[in-house]
């Protein structure tokens, strides 16, 4: 069985304080709006399934 992990994880400056749970009806629960939470992906995660697209951005 796996160990749980005691203290807090190493997040991105932007991030401090996120905290995200499932409650007990399956719902994804968070202390930030998802939109913050989609602006700083869109701002910082690139999207593999998009680089090789040739309709993408970056090949205009």
């Amino acid at each position: 069985m796996a160990k749980k992990k005691t203290g807090k994880p190493k997040v991105h400056k932007d991030l401090e304080g996120f905290d995200i749970r499932v409650n007990s009806f399956g719902e994804v629960v968070s202390n930030v709006d998802i939109d913050k939470i989609n602006e700083f992906l869109n701002e910082n995660v690139e999207d593999k399934k998009l680089t090789d697209r040739e309709d993408s951005e970056d090949n205009k």
